[in-house]
């Protein structure tokens, strides 16, 4: 359950159709170590929120149970694109959440510790925070040429965000490929925070192997 002052809630983003991944059930609805990867997404949410939103595909009927949870899950259809999807899941937080996070279901071993750092930076004073990790490989550009990798990041959810500059963001309809995006579109502050290199987004059907073996060894 929450400890601090203020209500926390969650986006989990399981709206995808996941035509990169193949198969006719979406990534996120699939099953690892025991539960499906939006369960484990939810779980580790929960962990931090009074309530979780859960968008899932546009036209769907799949729910997410709140049991075995501290707080209330909430279900709504996606739209076309993951930002009409946010503000869709956006429309449901309550009026009264201080921070919002928004967190993509492909990632279920974002474990509960790293929610609560980017909700802890967000009380702390910024519009939104960010998990990042340093990138390991090397990188040249499609010309061949190498790129300096000490000056990239990447970038991982949950992000986080006072409730009132994720709306404010979200008020012009803009889309982006995450969130922190639109809320920097508008003058926010952004900070980053050590992300967890372990927290890998389920992209490829190889993906679920390590996933499955990273969630094995928390049963």
């Amino acid at each position: 359950m929450p400890t601090e002052a203020g209500t926390t809630w969650t986006i989990v983003v399981a709206a995808g159709s996941g035509s990169r991944f193949g198969g006719d059930t979406p990534k996120q609805f699939l099953e690892i170590a025991g539960k499906r990867v939006v369960d484990w997404s939810v779980s580790a949410a929960a962990s931090v929120s009074d309530g979780v939103v859960v968008v899932v595909p546009k036209g769907s009927s799949v729910t997410v149970p709140a049991a075995g949870l501290r707080c209330q899950v909430v279900c709504v259809n996606g739209g076309d694109s993951r930002s009409e999807s946010v503000r869709k899941g956006l429309a449901q937080v309550p009026d009264t959440a201080q921070v919002v996070l928004v967190h993509d279901a492909a990632r279920p071993v974002a474990s509960a510790a790293l929610m609560a750092t980017v909700v802890a930076a967000v009380r702390n004073g910024a519009d939104a925070a960010i998990p990042v990790v340093g990138v390991v490989d090397t990188i040249r550009d499609l010309e061949g040429n190498i790129i300096d990798r000490s000056q990239l990041q990447a970038v991982q959810t949950p992000q986080g965000f006072s409730a009132r500059a994720l709306r404010d963001a979200h008020a012009s309809g803009a889309h982006a490929t995450d969130d922190a995006t639109l809320v920097s579109a508008v003058g926010g502050l952004i900070v980053v925070v050590p992300g967890e290199h372990w927290n890998i987004k389920v992209t490829e059907p190889d993906d679920l192997r390590v996933v499955a073996a990273l969630l094995g060894e928390r049963l």
